[in-house]
């Protein structure tokens, strides 16, 4: 995205053998140096944390496996997994819908991977700590970033495969900490929370000391701190019974408690779980009131900015995004994105997976006046020779990620992908955190500590950072109704307003790898799945969804922008009175029958998959509903490799089942 993408692939494409980066590194590469040579020189030490940066570029990081495969299935996202096979497989579907393979040889790649990056952000602290101009202001910079990007990665860890290694140190050269037991994930927390308070005060803020958001900074590490919090005040599956945590069973209201005898969803004891969210609301009201960020006022705008490998200089929306190279790495737009069909023109190099979907009942979730709808959600996919803009048959789960979009892309994306024959890096920044989510974790933050009405040690009231969010999604003339009227009702109670944030958060970040994480904090990854099943089947059955969308076509536009989306009738009731002059698409009409023989029918997909997707955490039928969990209730995580635990010297193990 900027002149640092080469340096960081310059760093990842051999590792330590830096030679052909630059003309400096042409005499010297730091693997052939001491480390009281390499750590002595601000050069070399740069070089060093770049590793950690270039190995986020790999598919098996953060290119693809963290945001596209683990974060997956919830009432806003779904896998491209309908059938009983697909579901099944021992691949990222299977795993999407909480059935995974043990066998699937990308678990290990991933663990690797991870622990690699871990190896070269301690090789760099401990050298910079060691280090004779440790003092340094760009040392200090340095010394943050390899402690926050080292909390991350264990964080991700932490939250994928729950209790996991933890090493602050490199390897030694005798071998005695190669081989090391799991650690509990409390204690991988409580660590990285004081890390990333340290890296706090190191670090500068994005847009000082020549810092973009492609580095992690001071905003990052306090949002990441307050995530981490969070994550660890709320709940998870255990492999034991922990003594004075809180079992999901003892359910808080609008929760099923649905917690599992031999591996519990707990969370922390009321005590502890409150003075982790006062430590996050003091790094959330840090970020408010010292730091550079802000929203962009358009939320399509700083979408086109992502689209366009451009970073948002003005706003500082987004405190981390994970630097990728164009033909290099990152599947933002190819994976997730807009689906480009067998198009060899005028896009280039065709059929984008699309593996990634947006669930019918969340795109009729959002307000019909809300923005950010058609920002993130795509009921249509780009089709054929001539690139039409086609709407999707049967969307109950074909319904596209919209926040990337090859009618979007750059002109350098654009001569690049038409250039090339296969599957090539699309070089979108992966944005881990943004802005937004700062303002809705302190409204949830100050309303568990004090009530919608209070405010934290920034002085915001939690109901202003609601309506701060939300008044981007609406246009002005809405502000009394969709926004002020909104927030005073939603107002009136702690459980309310906490309500109000679970749907607030599913239509700010559709598709963004965060909902997942945030329904298995707040207990309600189950309730949530099992909710939309129930609403889709309650849509169909009362005939909720249009059987046909009506709709026009502007004339003047390219084929790939020909439907005039602001005609569509995404609702029955705004169908006009005669419809000659539209166009019409089949939607839901195949999915409306009238007896049990049509309704399982094999060829009725839409209707049956209910009964598949997300079966290793529910049991679903389509006509009887909600059957009880699967056989682990909640095992919302993934298991580690069986190459990994072969390897391990017999000191890891799986759990939870596996």
């Amino acid at each position: 995205m900027n002149k640092s993408i080469k340096t960081i692939f310059c760093a990842g494409a051999s590792l330590l053998t830096l030679a052909s980066c630059s003309d400096f590194l042409d005499q010297t590469s730091p693997s052939e140096m001491f480390p009281e040579v390499v750590y002595n020189s601000e050069i070399f030490t740069e070089q060093t944390i770049n590793l950690v940066y270039s190995g986020m570029t790999l598919d098996h990081t953060y290119g693809c496996r963290i945001p596209l495969n683990y974060a997956m299935n919830t009432d806003c996202e779904l896998v491209d997994a309908v059938t009983d096979d697909a579901t099944r497989s021992a691949n990222e579907r299977g795993l999407c819908n909480y059935v995974p393979s043990t066998s699937w040889n990308r678990l290990p790649q991933n663990w690797s991977n991870m622990y690699t990056m871990i190896e070269n952000a301690n090789l760099a602290i401990e050298g910079i700590n060691g280090s004779n101009i440790k003092n340094n202001t760009k040392m200090r910079h340095m010394l943050g970033e390899a402690l926050a990007l080292r909390a991350m990665l264990y964080f991700d860890l932490v939250r994928n495969y729950g209790d996991v290694p933890l090493k602050l140190e490199p390897a030694k050269s005798d071998g005695s900490n190669l081989y090391t037991s799991k650690t509990d994930r409390d204690v991988i927390m409580d660590q990285i929370r004081t890390d990333l308070w340290e890296a706090a005060d190191l670090l500068p803020w994005a847009g000082q000391n020549g810092y973009t958001t492609e580095h992690a900074t001071k905003g990052f590490a306090l949002g990441l701190a307050a995530r981490v919090a969070l994550a660890e005040a709320g709940y998870s599956i255990r492999e034991s019974r922990k003594e004075g945590y809180v079992d999901l069973s003892e359910k808080r209201e609008g929760q099923r408690g649905i917690s599992d005898a031999t591996y519990p969803t707990m969370r922390p004891g009321d005590a502890k779980r409150k003075e982790l969210y006062e430590f996050a609301e003091k790094c959330l009201s840090k970020v408010i009131a010292e730091g550079p960020h802000r929203l962009n006022a358009s939320y399509e705008n700083e979408w086109y900015l992502q689209n366009q490998l451009r970073l948002d200089q003005t706003y500082y929306e987004n405190l981390f995004e994970i630097a990728h190279g164009l033909n290099m790495s990152g599947e933002m737009g190819y994976t997730a994105g807009v689906r480009v069909n067998n198009n060899p023109n005028n896009f280039g190099y065709s059929n984008s997976s699309g593996k990634v979907k947006v669930p019918a009942t969340h795109f009729y979730s959002f307000d019909k006046n809300d923005q950010r709808r058609d920002v993130s959600c795509a009921p249509y996919e780009l089709k054929g020779a001539e690139t039409m803009q086609t709407f999707t048959n049967q969307p109950f789960n074909g319904i596209y990620i919209a926040k990337w979009d090859v009618r979007k892309m750059s002109e350098q994306w654009l001569a690049m992908n038409q250039a090339v024959d296969k599957k090539t890096g699309y070089g979108i920044n992966w944005v881990v955190m943004r802005y937004s989510d700062i303002l809705l974790m302190y409204a949830e933050v100050v309303n568990e500590l004090i009530g919608p009405n209070g405010a934290g040690s920034c002085g915001k009231l939690a109901k202003d950072a609601l309506a701060e969010v939300r008044a981007r999604a609406f246009d002005a003339s809405l502000k009394t109704d969709k926004v002020d009227n909104y927030v005073a009702a939603v107002s009136a109670d702690k459980n309310s307003f906490f309500k109000a944030i679970v749907d607030e958060r599913a239509w700010e970040f559709t598709g963004e790898a965060i909902r997942k994480y945030d329904l298995i904090r707040w207990g309600l990854l189950t309730d949530k799945i099992i909710d939309m099943f129930d609403q889709h089947r309650e849509n169909i059955n009362n005939h909720y969804y249009p059987e046909k969308l009506y709709y026009r076509e502007d004339a003047t536009a390219p084929n790939w922008y020909k439907v005039d989306y602001s005609s569509v009738c995404w609702y029955n009731e705004d169908v006009p009175s005669s419809t000659t002059d539209m166009k019409e698409a089949t939607w839901f009409g195949s999915v409306f029958k009238e007896t049990d023989t049509e309704i399982n029918d094999p060829k009725n997909e839409l209707y049956n998959s209910m009964s598949v997707i997300c079966r290793g955490l529910i049991n679903y039928d389509p006509q009887a509903g909600y059957q009880g969990p699967a056989e682990v209730a909640n095992r919302h995580l993934i298991p580690i490799g069986s190459e990994t635990i072969n390897n391990s010297n017999g000191t890891l193990s799986n759990s939870y089942g596996f």
